[in-house]
């Protein structure tokens, strides 16, 4: 019994949670249905304003499409007009130049005739200084023509002078030449004698000889091989050359401008050492070396002349040792300045 009780009293128990959950449940129930319906009403008033804004804009739209066919309109209504004034203008303007043309023409006239008859005043002023000014030029040209005539007196008594000097001169130089003639004959003379002067004195050596119009002696004679510097056995040899040369200096006339010119050569084997760096150097040395031998010996320095040939002047073109041998040599000249 007390079971039974028990097991009555534990049913009764449980029907009062299982209403308070229902009762729960409705009421979320209830609440969500509450916001739904809330939020259906405020969804339907936002979607039926906007239907509402959307009605106005395509109002809006329609009346501006409205005004611009009729701006459009007006636009092409003035585009009309402004072509109608610019022929117009147009129009205008021509007739205004046509206007201005033969208003022109007119005043045009008027100006033309004061015009020509200043021109003709000033053309009968220009011509009155034409004629002053050919009075003035008649008058210079007369005098021109005198002055004309005392020149062409002063060139006749001129060319008659000229013709004279002319005769004279041409006297003057044949005797001039003659003169020449004759210093160049002497001097062939006083050459000549003393070359015949050097044979005596020289004999017949064969490294001394005269070849032409030049006394020649072979580099030998004066000059170790490869040196510019005298040999003292040369000494004997320039001491006669330089006595046959003072002796006949005496006999020359002082008119006659003479001069012995000594000249060097070489064979063509180059040198290049570094006292010669070639054999115009070479040559050059033994002229000068030579000239001034003579100068020491009395011979006076104004009648020595030094030249130098190098190799580019050989009397045997051979290339044996003979031929080069000949080659090497100092020529003496006696010849005018």
């Amino acid at each position: 019994m007390a079971s039974l009780r028990s097991r009555r009293d534990r049913s009764v128990n449980v029907w009062p949670g299982y209403v308070d959950a229902l009762a729960t449940l409705l009421l979320a129930v209830v609440f969500l249905l509450t916001i739904f319906v809330v939020g259906q009403f405020f969804l339907s008033q936002e979607i039926t304003g906007r239907d509402s804004v959307l009605t106005r804009l395509n109002r809006q739209i329609a009346d501006l499409t409205d005004l611009l066919a009729l701006e459009r309109s007006s636009r092409k209504t003035q585009e009309a007009t402004v072509s109608s004034l610019r022929n117009t203008l147009l129009g205008a303007e021509a007739e205004r130049d046509r206007l201005k043309l033969k208003s022109e023409a007119g005043e045009g006239a008027t100006a033309k005739q004061g015009e020509v008859d200043r021109q003709l005043a000033a053309d009968r002023a220009g011509a009155a200084r034409a004629a002053t000014q050919i009075d003035l030029l008649n008058e210079q040209i007369a005098a021109m023509r005198r002055q004309l005539a005392a020149l062409e007196d002063a060139l006749a008594a001129s060319e008659n002078r000229d013709k004279e000097s002319q005769a004279r001169i041409a006297d003057l130089g044949s005797r001039l030449n003659v003169a020449l003639a004759q210093k160049v004959q002497e001097l062939a003379r006083y050459r000549s004698d003393f070359f015949g002067r050097l044979r005596q004195i020289l004999g017949s050596r064969p490294d001394i000889r005269v070849v032409g119009d030049r006394f020649v002696l072979q580099s030998e004679v004066l000059f170790p091989a490869g040196s510019a510097t005298l040999k003292p056995e040369a000494a004997p040899e320039l001491d006669r050359i330089a006595g046959a040369i003072l002796d006949l200096s005496r006999q020359i006339p002082a008119d006659i401008p003479w001069v012995l010119r000594v000249d060097g050569h070489t064979d063509v084997r180059p040198i290049a050492s570094a006292q010669f760096p070639s054999n115009w150097s070479l040559s050059a040395a033994r002229a000068i070396a030579v000239v001034q031998a003579m100068v020491a010996k009395g011979i006076p320095a104004q009648r020595l002349l030094a030249g130098a040939f190098g190799e580019f002047q050989p009397i045997d073109p051979g290339t044996t040792e003979e031929a080069y041998a000949r080659n090497r040599r100092i020529e003496m000249k006696l010849t005018e300045r």
